[in-house]
């Protein structure tokens, strides 16, 4: 039970973490609303936003998309791909540390964060590095 209350929080610390290192820079759904905007005006003017709905429908027509939109989903893919990896390892390095300060506290809503933070003096090394080489500290 400990190793499956241990698992969500890490899993709540990577979406945290995911949220925050896409608002940092220009995220996946802007690069392909931008790159895509053309074939999606072209191909899914009906479709309602939301839920994958507008992704499901240019992967309908992807023998037909444009090379420009090609390249923003293969973009938007690569970012995403790149925060998992990232946030993966701040979520191994910090497992010990949130495990022992913060493993009472309810994930969401950037508690963990903020317990990290309250117990920065007691916070090992390696997570403080880790927190700062994704860029969440």
């Amino acid at each position: 039970m400990k190793r499956i209350m241990m698992g969500v929080v890490v899993l709540s610390m990577v979406m945290l973490m995911a949220g925050i290192a896409v608002a940092q820079q220009k995220g996946p759904a802007a690069v392909v609303q931008e790159g895509c905007k053309a074939d999606i005006a072209k191909f899914c003017k009906d479709v309602t936003q939301g839920e994958g709905r507008v992704l499901a429908c240019l992967y309908a027509y992807g023998d037909k998309l444009s090379n420009r939109c090609e390249y923003a989903l293969y973009d938007a893919s690569a970012q995403l791909q790149r925060a998992v990896t990232a946030l993966n390892y701040a979520a191994t390095e910090c497992r010990d540390d949130l495990q022992k300060f913060c493993s009472d506290v309810k994930s969401g809503e950037g508690r963990l964060m903020q317990c990290l933070d309250k117990n920065s003096a007691k916070v090992s090394t390696r997570c403080k590095q880790a927190l700062k080489d994704t860029g969440l500290k």
